[in-house]
């Protein structure tokens, strides 16, 4: 049976799609590559065998880079024995320092990698070693552009498999309520967080109910309060909620973008201004030109500026509708599916 190695590691953003396209690769034998002390130790070996390298970055000060130089010089021989060891037949990364082992090593052994990448702006092992890929796969269209040596094709970000059907919600929300979800990604965002409480009382007043994922980092997290806001440090029905909400205020990551095209949500999107080269501005700046989500910057829109937007949406029904047509014209449902037949379709027979 075909062996296929997936190489994800760190965060959701980079470990969630690989796993939806894994579970569509039910012909092939999975294996997974990671490093110790990450998300993956705690996702991936439930489902496949994971193997632990010691890739790390190259930040830091000048011995610090040299050190986790030599590092990942260990791991792509690490790597290399795994491919011999494990007869892999194929390599899929979804980006991150642990692709650079995955890329050099299936190179080396002259077996197919695949490289998958979720945001507009390339990160920096994608830029830097894309060319090498046997293919490189990126979510939003416009990556393209900053990969101009690079075998691109565009297959869209895959999501996980609840939110490609309808969700049962377990929070009781008035059905004639117009329902706001704001969120800042996995640990928050004190930021937005503060925009948000700031124009809640005259969302309210004009007929909201507001649902509010603040992380568990925030020091003011109770200091608005009214029956209708709801607030809490996280969720495990992000699925329901965005497919509930009619309006969302989001951070810009990829992964979270990508979900909006799916459930078909208009949005405001308030990138992290301390995002490695600005990349959530480049991803919300996608939606932005295409009608498909309003964008502020957190350190320049006036609070009272943003309440007014969103008092606007709220009171013309026909602009939230015709930006959901234009996210979901964004979307693609069935990446995933997609891109486990490009890998089985570039495998060397």
């Amino acid at each position: 049976m075909t062996r296929i190695l997936i190489a994800a590691s760190g965060t959701g953003g980079h470990l969630f799609p690989a796993l939806a396209v894994a579970q569509k690769l039910t012909d092939c034998d999975i294996e997974w590559l990671g490093v110790s002390d990450r998300l993956e130790t705690t996702l991936v070996p439930k489902e496949y065998p994971l193997h632990i390298v010691t890739a790390k970055g190259l930040q830091g000060n000048p011995v610090r880079k040299i050190l986790n130089g030599l590092q990942l010089l260990s791991s792509i021989f690490q790597t290399q024995k795994i491919i011999k060891q494990r007869k892999i037949d194929l390599i899929f990364t979804t980006g991150g320092y642990i692709a650079a082992p995955a890329i050099l090593a299936a190179k080396l052994q002259g077996i197919p990698v695949i490289l998958h990448e979720s945001n507009v702006l390339p990160g920096k092992v994608t830029r830097l070693l894309g060319k090498y890929a046997t293919a490189l796969i990126i979510g939003f269209q416009d990556s393209a552009t900053y990969l101009p040596k690079a075998n691109t094709i565009h297959l869209g970000t895959p999501v996980r498999a609840e939110f490609l059907t309808l969700q049962p919600l377990q929070l009781d929300i008035p059905t004639e309520k117009f329902v706001i979800l704001a969120m800042g990604g996995s640990q928050g965002a004190v930021g937005l967080n503060q925009l948000v409480r700031q124009g809640a009382a005259p969302w309210i007043e004009a007929g909201a109910f507001i649902i509010h994922i603040t992380g568990k980092n925030d020091p003011d997290v109770d200091s608005f309060q009214d029956p209708n806001y709801l607030s809490m440090p996280f969720s495990h029905e992000i699925a329901p909620l965005l497919q509930r909400a009619d309006f969302v205020i989001s951070r810009s990551g990829a992964s979270a973008l990508t979900e909006l095209t799916i459930t078909k949500t208009p949005s405001l999107l308030v990138p992290y201004p301390y995002a490695a080269e600005d990349h959530q501005t480049l991803n919300a700046e996608v939606f932005a030109k295409r009608g498909a989500g309003l964008l502020v910057q957190q350190n320049q829109v006036e609070p009272e500026a943003l309440t007014g937007m969103i008092l606007e949406l709220i009171h013309s029904p026909e602009k939230r509708q015709q930006m959901s047509a234009q996210v979901a014209a964004l979307g693609i449902p069935e990446s995933a599916a997609k891109i486990a037949y490009f890998l089985k379709s570039n495998l060397r027979p």
